[in-house]
């Protein structure tokens, strides 16, 4: 791999921590920019942390890395009871920003329990570490129509796309038409998800779930979400799933005999 294609997986990598870091705390893009500006601990803007998300921040200065690490280590610093009472008083005057950090405050951590630094951060951008595998969720090329799949299924818990169309459509979240199009397309068989499409998706359909009342966002988390689609795929490519089905004209005429 040469320097250039270890910048592109290093970019790839840090967008998806980011993104897995707010989603396992449940943190809107404001959390961080507020703790950072109300501690002195640097700057980072709303629309850094988007595109940083979006593989879209290709050159962020080190302030960046600096603020980040430097929140980390002071949420790795908090007791197992939450919040040490200092830092509860000094942003005691932000409701929203302790409510967030009272709610959930977790850490990025190494594989070895250790807080990821500025440094370490930084290493991870440029494509010199690996991400900790707990907080590495990236999604295969090769798995995505498996996934896609396995995601149709579950959401539909097998039944006929016209018979849960409504009920689905109107518990996905997301608001934009091409979207909401989208989802109808995959959940109907139409098409599949790119891994691209599904890992943008992920967070609004494990909403889904718990708009639906299947699963309740808290008791599942995305990495447990992923995970479970992941095991569905692999039982739906199992040999003699569905191979009784295979012969179109046959099951037609079980239907018609039936």
């Amino acid at each position: 791999m040469n320097y250039r294609d270890e910048l592109e997986a290093g970019r790839d990598a840090f967008g998806h921590l980011i993104k897995v870091w707010h989603e396992r705390n449940g943190w809107s893009q404001r959390v961080l920019p507020a703790l950072a500006e109300r501690l002195e601990l640097g700057r980072v803007h709303n629309s850094q942390l988007s595109n940083l998300r979006n593989r879209k921040l290709t050159s962020p200065g080190p302030e960046l890395f600096v603020a980040l690490g430097r929140i980390n280590e002071l949420l790795a610093a908090q007791g197992p009871a939450g919040l040490s009472p200092e830092l509860e008083q000094q942003i005691s005057d932000q409701p929203e920003l302790l409510a967030a950090l009272q709610s959930s405050a977790l850490p990025l951590l190494s594989d070895s329990d250790e807080a990821l630094g500025p440094a370490q951060l930084f290493e991870i951008f440029v494509g010199l570490r690996q991400p900790p595998g707990a907080f590495d969720l990236r999604i295969d090329v090769a798995e995505a129509a498996g996934l896609s799949a396995a995601l149709a299924e579950l959401l539909t818990a097998g039944r006929p796309w016209r018979l849960c169309r409504d009920q689905l459509i109107a518990a996905y979240p997301g608001e934009k038409r091409q979207r909401r199009e989208r989802f109808a397309e995959v959940m109907a068989g139409q098409r599949e998800y790119s891994a691209e499409e599904l890992d943008a998706e992920l967070a609004d359909l494990r909403r889904t779930l718990a708009v639906l009342g299947a699963a309740d966002e808290q008791e599942l988390s995305a990495d447990q979400f992923l995970d479970l689609l992941r095991q569905k795929a692999r039982l739906l490519e199992q040999p003699g799933q569905g191979e009784e089905e295979s012969d179109l004209a046959e099951a037609i005429r079980r239907q018609l005999q039936a």
